[in-house]
């Protein structure tokens, strides 16, 4: 957002930290059902949202060798998380999706 342009409420909605905060929000609340579903320890559920959190910073370091602005956001949060951090995201890409899908059955 161009700050002349933009309120102070709407500068915070597209901010990089709420777009980021909300993707942790919706990866946990994934990670919360898959553990109701048996699909993942619910140990490492917890290790999840004891540990998960992003700094801007590294998913931005990340991202200049990924050049992809999830990869990068997923892989600084795992890092923070630890090995329980294989977790996330599971489940919500098609190719993760298929293979989730298939060993499922």
């Amino acid at each position: 957002m161009i700050p002349r342009y933009s309120r102070e409420q709407m500068t915070e909605i597209w901010s990089p930290e709420n777009r980021f905060r909300t993707w942790l929000r919706i990866e946990i609340l994934v990670c919360e059902v898959l553990a109701d579903l048996g699909k993942i320890p619910r140990d490492a559920l917890e290790t999840i949202k004891k540990k998960a959190g992003f700094d801007i910073e590294r998913i931005e370091e990340i991202e200049r060798t990924t050049k992809h602005d999830v990869i990068a956001f997923v892989s600084a949060v795992a890092e923070r998380v630890g090995d329980d951090g294989r977790f996330i995201h599971m489940g919500l890409t098609s190719s993760v999706l298929h293979k989730f899908e298939t060993n499922t059955k």
